[in-house]
């Protein structure tokens, strides 16, 4: 991850699956990580803003997806803190409408890399904004769960949720 040019804000959100840190640049939310996952930066000298207005609008809507109340989010995204091949990743992710998931081949595909699959795999492994940026959705290519930087449980909490797998 670029190292961001100001410090984004963050708020802190718990979810049914345990505490997280959002946070908010200028341009929008940055941030979605489950406390201690894989790739979270550390987030200790970012300036706390509960008040902030992105991050009250994702607090909100991820209290509604939890509720099962939604399924598509509403929020301005800032990609920038990833590299070009990152961000056009975690663009494809955004794709994978909700009630799906995708192949890492497939998404490969899709974005116009199909000889990339490893540095896809790499990429959605970090991407930084959890569940707004639907990288859960992504399964091996015979439909089994793989890696999930919030832990394999969490993805499976979240694909029920989403009643994607309803023999998890």
């Amino acid at each position: 991850m670029k190292p961001f040019s100001h410090p984004p804000a963050r708020a802190a959100f718990h979810s049914p699956l345990g505490p997280m840190t959002l946070a908010a640049s200028a341009q929008g939310l940055c941030g979605v990580w489950f406390d201690g996952q894989k790739h979270q930066p550390d987030p200790q000298a970012w300036p706390k803003d509960a008040a902030h207005p992105v991050l009250l609008q994702a607090q909100a809507q991820l209290a509604e997806y939890f509720a099962g109340q939604r399924r598509v989010f509403e929020l301005p995204l800032d990609l920038s803190a990833g590299s070009d091949f990152q961000q056009t990743v975690w663009r494809g992710l955004l794709q994978i409408a909700s009630g799906a998931t995708t192949a890492y081949g497939e998404l490969a595909q899709r974005i116009g890399k199909p000889m990339a699959v490893r540095a896809l795999g790499a990429a959605v492994g970090r991407n930084p904004i959890s569940i707004i940026v639907p990288c859960h959705r992504v399964v091996g290519a015979d439909g089994a769960l793989t890696g999930y930087a919030g832990g394999l449980d969490r993805k499976t909490a979240l694909l029920r949720l989403e009643h994607l797998e309803s023999n998890l």
